[in-house]
Order: structure tokens, then C-alpha cells, then sequence
């Protein structure tokens, strides 16, 4: 028996003000990685965002300082100076060092708000090594700063406004080394959330500048969602030229929503309650999902326009192609934990639904056109679905963990905890040869799969199922697919892509990930999905060995590590020319190896990008390559 420990009174620890914060960051921000990071600029661009839907800012910038703080500057009333009653301090500083403080936990201040918890400007205060703001109100321009969420110094007065000076609140914050994994902030990260916001909150203009490089974007959507829609069908061929557009409310709770067909195979719904991205969905999207079946299937009946098939339209089929926005604005939303990722507000989902119903139907009544074209994309979605059925039942498991039909050329693992369990889906019959020598059976599988794959961004799950090699992928992975999905039966918590260090290992690598992305999302959201980084070149200098992943990685090595006379170099052409003791140390080797989590943090952009690298259109995408060749590098998708 080991020894008994000591239990007490004293050993309960009370975390006092924003101690809590910095002990468990997570709990607050998510994570403390890149998204953690990006995280913090949203919290305070948030807090601007609630003074523009209450109709006091017109005008956020942000900007990335080349000391690598943020700063975040708006035109509204200016965060409250005066003193606290209770508190006996300025209201300031009450709102930046007190969790649950601030005004939004009534209607007085703000009829619609994101930022419901209170924590937002704090949480950041906490995590911040230094953290300034400056206020503009009252006549007045005041300052405050703070020292790893101390404050450092008194509410100062530093001078009076300037005539014709606007209100308004700049927050500047550097965040803590030792808190963070990375205080480099992506310039395209931010852009993509900033760019969301402004479609969400039309003609409030949102600034980006980065001073590093001199980056400098600038949004203002008058159009709002229908504009959001329009952006992410750019490199898409729609059916009808006019986004469909519907909006109203109800007891104070707004609804937008804008839709459009296209006549791709990937539909895209996209909800947001106050702005806030509701990646889990919610009552919103319940609502919109249902009437939006009911309306097109009453359309079809009343018009005879789906006799083709023997039973009514389900929801994927209609919305096979369909990119859409719901946008909801409730003055008391609630949202499950502090990520805000679900709504689940009971009434929400009647009010949509019901406007939904009533406006899409008298929509369809007066554009008979798209009405067509929206009912027979879905017939043909439908017919398509009905022959996948017969696809679907190759793939089928019985169990998560049993070895039943397994595929014939999967190397499993030894261990049956898919927490424990890792699979490499390797390119090549050569490089799968050498996976398998390299492995560590215990918890180690390998499935080789040679050559590329159709292209699931063109084409319907019933032609990428005839694919041989991705039955193999969804039958080893074990969660079925389609209807009978279940992220429970995944075999395996780390599904790792091992493709070669070039392009065509970078092109294979990006169909699958494509396919992953649009037939089993639930894998990638779960944190399931890695891409192995193996090295371009092995280099060795003095009887030490250093890897490079990228050409630069190898002229930095050669120039600084070698002082330009290297003992050798030796260029990787692909995974089958490491031997397996290579291939271990390299990346296999939980201890040395490099995986890079695959995340989607951004549905909208995420889904854009899949689009105009994998999609039909060819201009976007030399646009893209064009723009980024000379700084690729590897990114979360």
C-alpha cells in the first residue's frame, strides 16, 4: 500500500482574481497553441464588434506590432472610467482584472452581444505579459497599463480631447511567452475572421495592418451575408444569379439568411448566433435544416418535379451544392461552454424555421427558375444517393475494434485502444514496406495506399466509393461513412497521412485530405487527422545529422550549422528510399518525429479553400499559387 497522504482544509487551494485564468488557460481560451493565440485578438475585436450592433462604432483596426503585440482600436463610447461602487476602482480596471465583470448581462448596455461571459477582456489581461489601453470619453483621454494582469500603475488623465477628437477605446497587449506555444500571430488567420465579421455586421469598416511587412487589408460589406455568399461561390457555378435572401424576427431576435444553389457535390451551411461562428450548429440550424426540406419537397409535389424517384427529397439531397448563411441576433442567447460553438435557445428554432417556411416558399412562388433548378439539382443529388446505398455496404463494420474484413494489405496494430492507436496511411506499395519494418507493432498500424484517388471535391460519394483504396482507408478506420457515421468506432485517435517530402506527395496528400474534409469532417474536428512531415534532405557535419524539411531548412542548416561545407547531403526523393531505420528516426518515432494536427477553425474559410484548390475553376487557383508560392509553408487547413 503506498504511503497515505495528507487531505486537509490546507490543502485546498482558492485561485484568487486572474490566477485561475493563467493556471488553467485552456478552460478559457480553448487551448494555449496558435488558436489559443488568435483567440485573444477575437476576444478584444469582439468586444468592439457589441459596441457597432449597438450602434456606437463605426470603424476597427487592427494592428500586428513588429514587437509582436496586437493592438485593437475602435470609434465607440470608450470603455467607462468612472469609479466602481462596489469595487471602490475605476470601472476600467474592474473590467480588466475581474472575471464575470462587465455590461453585458443585461439589456441596458447592449441589446446584442457576443461576449455574454464576462471574461473576454480579462481572460486576455491574464494572459498577456503587458497589456495597455488607452480611452477616449468624457472630454478625456486616459490610460491604463498592466503587468501580467496587475496593474502597474493608476487610472491616468493624460490629457484633454482634442475638438472634433472621437470617443473610443485602443486596447494594445503583448501575450506571455511562457503562457503561449507561439506568439506569432498569421496574418491570414486574422484576416479571415475579421473578413467573416464584417459580412456578419454590414458597413461597419474593419481594418487589418501588419507591420512586420506592411500587409494592409480593409473590409466593409454593405451587401452583408447575401455579399458572404456571393464570396464563397466565387470559384463556383451557380444556378441562379441572385442570392436568395430572407429576413425578420421575433421577440427581439433578428434572423438573416442567404442562400444559393451551385452545381457542385459539396453543399455549405454556415451558422452564426451574434456573430459568433456555431461550428456544432444549435436550434438556429435545426430550423433552417427543417423547413428548408419541407419547402423544397412541397415545391417538388405541388409541381410534379420529382416523380423521377420513388420517395420524398431528404435534407442532403437538397442541400447537395447549396451554400447558405443563417445569421442570428438574440439579446440572451445561451451556448454550451465558454467555446460558444452551440446554441441552444428551445425558441430559436421555431422562429427560423417558421421564417424560413414563409419567405423561402413565397420566394420559389415568384422566381419559378430557381425553383426548378434548385429541385432538380436535388432529384439528381437524390438518385445519386440512393446508388451510393449499395457503395456504402462494402464499408460497412459490425464493430469499432474487431478485425472482421479488414483490408488485406493493413498492417494493424496490437493494442485495441483507439487512444493508444496510431495509423499511418502511407503512399506507395515501397514506402508501405518500409512503414512496416520501421513501425512499432504495438501501436503502430500501416495501410499502403498506392497512387491518387478521385477527387472528392468533383465528384459524388458513389464514384469516390468505387475507389478501391478509400473502401480500404474507411473500412481500416472503422466508422463507416454516410448515414451510418460514427466517430465512436474509429479505430484508430491518430490517422497520420505519411506522404513524400515533394509535390506529388503534397497532391496526394491534399486528396485525401479533401476527402476526409467533406465525407467524414467529424474525424478532423475530433483532432484525429495528422500529416507527417518526413525530411527533403538528411545532412551530416561532424559526425552530427541534422534533417530539412524544406529547401530553406537545408541552405540555413549548410550555411549556419556547417559554415557552408557539409560532410554530406542526402536529397529524399521519397518515403521508399529511406530505409526503415531512417524512416523510424525521421518520422515514426513519436520521440523525434514532427505531425502537424490537421484543424479547421474556420469552416467558412476552410471550405472556400478546398474550393478554389480541389474545384473546377482554374483562374482562382493560379491566383492562389500565384499570391502564395514565394512564402508556402505548412499550415493548419
Amino acid at each position: 500500500m503506498s504511503q497515505e497522504r495528507s487531505y486537509g482544509a490546507d490543502q485546498i487551494q482558492v485561485l484568487e482574481g486572474l490566477e485561475a485564468v493563467q493556471k488553467r488557460p485552456a478552460m478559457y481560451i480553448g487551448s494555449t497553441d496558435s488558436r489559443g493565440l488568435h483567440h485573444l485578438v477575437y476576444e478584444v475585436v469582439d468586444n468592439s464588434i457589441d459596441e457597432a450592433l449597438a450602434g456606437y462604432c463605426d470603424t476597427i483596426e487592427v494592428t500586428v506590432h513588429e514587437d509582436g503585440s496586437v493592438s485593437v482600436s475602435d470609434d465607440g463610447r470608450g470603455i467607462p472610467v468612472d469609479t466602481h461602487k462596489e469595487y471602490d476602482r475605476p470601472a476600467l480596471e474592474v473590467i480588466m482584472t475581474v472575471l464575470h465583470a462587465g455590461g453585458k448581462f443585461d439589456n441596458k448596455s447592449y441589446q446584442v452581444s457576443g461576449g455574454l461571459h464576462g471574461v473576454g477582456v480579462s481572460v486576455v489581461n491574464a494572459l498577456s505579459s503587458w497589456l495597455e489601453v488607452e480611452v477616449k470619453r468624457d472630454g478625456s483621454v486616459y490610460r491604463h497599463r498592466f503587468d501580467h494582469g496587475e496593474p502597474d500603475q493608476e487610472l491616468e488623465e493624460v490629457r484633454p480631447m482634442d475638438d472634433g477628437e472621437e470617443t473610443g477605446t485602443t486596447i494594445r497587449f503583448w501575450p506571455d511567452e511562457d503562457i503561449f506555444e507561439t506568439t506569432d500571430f498569421a496574418f491570414s488567420t486574422l484576416e479571415s475572421r475579421l473578413r467573416e465579421l464584417a459580412f456578419l455586421n454590414p458597413g461597419v469598416e474593419i481594418a487589418l495592418l501588419d507591420e512586420r511587412d506592411g500587409g494592409e487589408t480593409r473590409f466593409q460589406y454593405d451587401g452583408g451575408i447575401r455579399e458572404f455568399v456571393e464570396y464563397l461561390n466565387e470559384t463556383r457555378t451557380v444556378l441562379h444569379d441572385e442570392v436568395v435572401y430572407v429576413e425578420g424576427g421575433d421577440d427581439g431576435i433578428q434572423v438573416e439568411i442567404a442562400l444559393q444553389a451551385t452545381d457542385g457535390v459539396q453543399g455549405s451551411i454556415h451558422a452564426f448566433a451574434n456573430n459568433i461562428n456555431t461550428r456544432e450548429g444549435g436550434t438556429h440550424l435545426t430550423g433552417f435544416k427543417t423547413a428548408l426540406t419541407r419547402v423544397v419537397n412541397d415545391y417538388a409535389s405541388s409541381h410534379d418535379l420529382a416523380s423521377d424517384i420513388d420517395e420524398n427529397l431528404k435534407g442532403e439531397d437538397i442541400r447537395e451544392g447549396l451554400t447558405g448563411v443563417l445569421s442570428v441576433k438574440h439579446p440572451d442567447p445561451q451556448f454550451e461552454g465558454q467555446t460558444k460553438t452551440k446554441l441552444g435557445n428551445s425558441e430559436v428554432r421555431g422562429i427560423v424555421e417558421s421564417l424560413m417556411h414563409e419567405g423561402f416558399a413565397t420566394y420559389l412562388e415568384e422566381h419559378p427558375d430557381t425553383a426548378e433548378a434548385i429541385v432538380s439539382k436535388a432529384v439528381e443529388a437524390a438518385k445519386a444517393r440512393l446508388a451510393a446505398k449499395k457503395a456504402e455496404e462494402l464499408t460497412r463494420r459490425k464493430s469499432a475494434l474487431g478485425s472482421t474484413s479488414l483490408p488485406g494489405k493493413l498492417a494493424d496494430c496490437q493494442t485495441r485502444d483507439p487512444e493508444e492507436a496510431e495509423l499511418f496511411i502511407v503512399e506507395g506499395d515501397s514506402a508501405g514496406g518500409s512503414a512496416k519494418q520501421a513501425r512499432n507493432p504495438e501501436f503502430q498500424a500501416i495501410l499502403p495506399l498506392f497512387g491518387k484517388v478521385l477527387n472528392a471535391e468533383k465528384h459524388r460519394l458513389d464514384r469516390v466509393l468505387e475507389n478501391e483504396k478509400i473502401r480500404d482507408l474507411i473500412t481500416a478506420v472503422g466508422t463507416s461513412i454516410g448515414e451510418e457515421f460514427d466517430v465512436e468506432n474509429a479505430r484508430y485517435h491518430k490517422i497520420i497521412l505519411m506522404t513524400d517530402a515533394d509535390v506529388d506527395g503534397a497532391h496526394i496528400r491534399t486528396l485525401y485530405l479533401t476527402f476526409l474534409y467533406r465525407q467524414m469532417p467529424e474525424l478532423i474536428e475530433n483532432g484525429y487527422v495528422y500529416a507527417a512531415q518526413p525530411p527533403l534532405y538528411r545532412i551530416r557535419y561532424k559526425g552530427d545529422t541534422y534533417d530539412a524539411m524544406t529547401e530553406a531548412d537545408r541552405e540555413r542548416i549548410v550555411e549556419e550549422v556547417c559554415d557552408g561545407s557539409p560532410d554530406q547531403v542526402q536529397r529524399f526523393k521519397g518515403l521508399g528510399e529511406m530505409n526503415p531505420q531512417q524512416l523510424w528516426d525521421t518520422t515514426m518515432n513519436p520521440e523525434t518525429r514532427i505531425l502537424k494536427r490537421i484543424t479547421v477553425d474556420d469552416a467558412a474559410a476552410a471550405d472556400r479553400m478546398f474550393s478554389v484548390l480541389m474545384g473546377d475553376a482554374v483562374a482562382p487557383r493560379k491566383q492562389f499559387i500565384k499570391e502564395h508560392a514565394e512564402d508556402a509553408e505548412w499550415v493548419d487547413i
